[in-house]
């Protein structure tokens, strides 16, 4: 019984759910799943966004900048409403902003500037959820 199990989950790790697969599952999620799913779809945006501005894409890029914000908002609003996976959010907002300062320093000037405005936006919602963190202690 324990092979089969290991074997269904080693399959199951094995099959990753495309951006599509876990943006839908993330809209049908219960709200305590959300923080995560939503910060997996965000973190996956990220890498879409640095390969495409590595391959001069930079309107898509953008769009894919749109969508790391859009899911980090949802992250955020779960997690504070749930109260679940705060710190790891936070965490993660902390590293996608870093990264996304990264990649500002690889791109054209007239590219900087949307970089930029997702970072400081990660960074209010880092601060957000270490303020909510915090507020009772």
């Amino acid at each position: 019984m324990a092979a089969i199990l290991l074997v269904t989950g080693l399959t199951f790790a094995g099959r990753q759910e495309t951006l599509q697969d876990l943006m839908a599952r993330c809209e049908s999620a219960k709200v305590e799943d959300r923080p995560g799913l939503c910060a997996e779809i965000a973190e996956r945006q990220l890498k879409s966004a640095d390969e495409l501005y590595i391959a001069g894409k930079v309107d898509e890029a953008r769009s894919a900048l749109k969508d790391i914000l859009t899911y980090s908002e949802k992250a955020h609003d779960a997690a504070i409403q749930t109260g679940k996976r705060v710190k790891n959010t936070e965490i993660e907002f902390r590293k996608m902003a870093a990264r996304l300062r990264d990649i500002k320093r690889t791109v054209n000037f007239d590219d900087q500037e949307p970089l930029q405005t997702a970072a400081d936006r990660l960074e209010s919602l880092r601060t957000d959820l270490l303020t909510h963190m915090f507020k009772g202690k």
